[in-house]
This record gives C-alpha cells, structure tokens and sequence, in this order.
C-alpha cells in the first residue's frame, strides 16, 4: 500500500469518517471487505439512500451491488472521494457534500455535474453525465453535454 492510502486511512479513523462508514455499512446489512489503497468495500447495502450506485464515507466505499461491482473507474472515482474526506478533515465533507449537490442543482439541475467533489473525482468515472448550465442552454441543445 502506498504511503499515501496509509496516511489516509489513519487520518479518516481519527477524524471519525471510517467509523461512521463502517457504522452506515451495518446499519445497512453491508458485507465488509478489505479493498485496495485501504479502503473497505461493502456489498449488498439495503437502505435505500442515497441513490447513487455507490457512495463512500471515509474509508468505506458502499454499494447496494455484489462483490465485483466495485472495480475500474467507479473504484478509483470513490477511492478519490476518500481522499477528500481526508482532505475535508472527515466529517465537515457531509455538509460540504450537500451544499455542492445545491449549487449543482441550481447550476444545471443535476445533483452532481457542477458538484465540486464529483467533479474533482472525475465525473465520468463516477457515471455521472456534464450538464451544461441552464443559462447557457439553447432551444436544440438539452443539456447532456457541453455546446460544441
């Protein structure tokens, strides 16, 4: 493991973001498993929010899929969320989180394509579309990606 995801995984125990994961994951029925760079995945999640495929709070990477859904790009798009969480001091990245889904919502009407922590963890990684600002669309142009 590198250095980094060794540091990141201390940092989000003590600032509490993997303790709270890992207290989401059983609250949702997750399995728990170790994955790569640190983090913990956690299959089968039944609670119906949020509604994202997978979502990650600190070190934890959640998911209502089986064990194999967690790979590729939308695992390195949620190993980015971890880091944020650690460069977010852990749990103020919650509040900060909700506020990002508004002003993307306001932006473009899409909780995560002007969402600054989805964007930073690359969008299409995350399977979200790029949505243009409502102010900028045109009467042919609906909004699934940038005007050319």
């Amino acid at each position: 493991m590198r250095r980094l995801h060794r540091v990141r995984r201390t940092l989000n125990y003590v600032n509490l973001s993997t303790p709270l994961g890992l207290l989401v994951a059983r609250l949702g029925g997750a399995r728990t498993a170790a994955g790569p760079g640190g983090l913990i995945l956690a299959h089968g999640y039944r609670i119906p929010f949020p509604i994202a495929g997978a979502f990650t709070v600190g070190n934890v990477v959640l998911t209502r899929h089986e064990e194999g859904y967690l790979a590729g790009d939308l695992l390195r798009h949620e190993d980015r969320h971890a880091s944020q969480y650690m460069a977010c001091v852990g749990l103020p990245m919650l509040p900060l989180y909700v506020v990002a889904v508004v002003v993307s919502v306001l932006i473009c009407g899409h909780q995560a394509s002007w969402n600054v922590f989805e964007r930073l963890a690359n969008l299409e990684d995350g399977n979200y579309p790029r949505k243009t600002p409502w102010w900028i669309r045109t009467k042919n142009h609906e909004g699934d990606d940038f005007p050319q």
